[in-house]
């Protein structure tokens, strides 16, 4: 019997690591994922566990081009944003993978604002609201001045899909996904690197631009196949629906950050929408396309965690709720009740209350109804950005938040204009970069 040609895929979350196979009509064949444990950095400060990863993507592709069922023709890869892998000479990481959560010297900070014409000139210029180490190009300016020891030792930076790219080719290229993804280093009206770049001798460490389909090949021992160059997360989630509709709409893909795209809205960025996280991205050829951003993953996950300790309810409870109209009616009138660890609803116009009290409800369903619905007025407004000045008539939800019957029910009350569809394509990030390196 024939092998099955299929393109393989990497995707890289902060969480879980996944490994796909895709037959030639794109259809998912095999999964495997793992999840491993961060590693503490020089500081002590968790960091993504970059050689165990390496390790175990290796180890599974190998086991991948022995299969009797499958024979591999492609491989990409799609990860989480905001990180960079910095190479020595022999092409090995000279610093930990930091996580883009670490904090940034608030002294060191404001030095770089002063020295590129202020906070919003620079975020305005670079379509970057000011988030720290989630610009990851301030990253090599944080090492360059805080690890100087490190910074010398660096010879070139990959954003986090190229080095994996690098780590199965040996090619070093950047790509447009992971530069416009609030790096911080891309001038949008230059179309060019920021001139800070260059001030402070980084441009040197960057490897060339390559379109985002560009076809590597790996290294021999692993099969001489042709490879793709990686590709944002966020960014390849889009790709099947582009492929797939003709008509204008938005995506919300939504995990540990949920991001809001809208692919036809090309107007520039103001400083209100930048103080509200709203942002551009590159697409694959170099185009910006205007997103907004929150960190509602993270949000829910410590929400209901708190929730089920009060209420003393098992894991898993809210996942078996589906929408009922009348509680919602019930919860979306009352003042404002929950505090959020994340999110800054003051930033889209809503109060929040000071502390969390759970033992102001009588039940968990009520609670958690409550939450979703002043999660989803942030939620809605962050929508709002992207769509307002290019409006849409529908809006794909992919990720996580698609199988949340509350959540979905909820944008739909408040998005009435909007068509709310739960997505077809659950790992949309590895079909999209599945897509990249098409067999067709």
């Amino acid at each position: 019997m024939s092998k099955i040609p299929v393109t393989a895929v990497f995707d890289i979350g902060k969480t879980n690591k996944k490994f796909f196979l895709f037959d030639e009509n794109l259809a998912e064949v095999y999964s495997s994922y793992t999840r491993l444990e961060p590693i503490p950095d020089e500081d002590d400060f968790p960091s993504e566990p970059l050689s165990p990863l390496e390790d175990w993507m290796i180890r599974t592709f190998k086991e991948a081009l022995k299969s009797p069922d499958y024979q591999i023709r492609r491989l990409n890869f799609s990860c989480h944003g905001a990180s960079f892998v910095h190479t020595d000479e022999n092409g090995l990481p000279a610093t930990p993978l930091y996580d883009y959560l670490k904090p940034f010297p608030e002294e060191l900070l404001s030095r770089f604002y002063e020295e590129n014409g202020g906070k919003m000139t620079f975020c305005r210029a670079t379509s970057s609201p000011p988030l720290a180490m989630l610009n990851s190009g301030l990253q090599l300016y944080f090492i360059k001045y805080q690890k100087p020891e490190f910074f010398k030792r660096i010879k070139h930076s990959f954003h986090f899909p190229q080095y994996l790219s690098f780590l199965f080719t040996g090619e070093m290229v950047s790509d447009y996904t992971s530069i416009g993804c609030h790096t911080g280093l891309w001038d949008y009206e230059a179309k060019d690197y920021h001139a800070w770049v260059d001030r402070e001798g980084i441009r040197k460490l960057l490897p060339p631009i390559v379109p985002g389909n560009t076809l590597l090949k790996t290294k021999p021992e692993l099969g001489n196949i042709p490879c793709g160059i990686g590709v944002h997360d966020s960014s390849a989630a889009l790709l099947p629906y582009i492929k797939q509709e003709a008509e204008p709409f938005a995506l919300l893909s939504t995990g540990t950050w949920s991001i809001c795209i809208n692919p036809f809205n090309k107007t520039k960025l103001t400083k209100k929408e930048l103080k509200r996280d709203c942002l551009q991205f590159l697409s694959i050829k170099g185009d910006p396309i205007k997103i907004s951003r929150l960190f509602i993953g993270e949000e829910h996950k410590y929400q209901v965690e708190h929730l089920y300790e009060h209420f003393q309810m098992p894991l898993g409870t809210y996942k078996k709720l589906k929408f009922n109209a009348t509680l919602f009616e019930k919860v979306k009138d009352k003042p404002r009740r929950v505090h959020f660890q994340y999110l800054k609803p003051e930033d889209y116009g809503f109060e929040q209350a000071s502390e969390n009290n759970w033992s102001a409800f009588n039940e968990f369903n009520e609670a958690y109804y409550t939450f979703i619905h002043e999660l989803t007025d942030v939620q809605t407004a962050a929508i709002k950005l992207v769509t307002e000045n290019a409006p849409v008539d529908r809006l794909f939800i992919d990720g996580g938040f698609n199988a949340n019957d509350i959540f979905v029910e909820m944008l739909r009350k408040k998005l009435p204009e909007l068509t709310i569809i739960p997505s077809d394509f659950p790992n949309g990030s590895a079909l999209g970069a599945a897509m990249l390196v098409s067999m067709e």
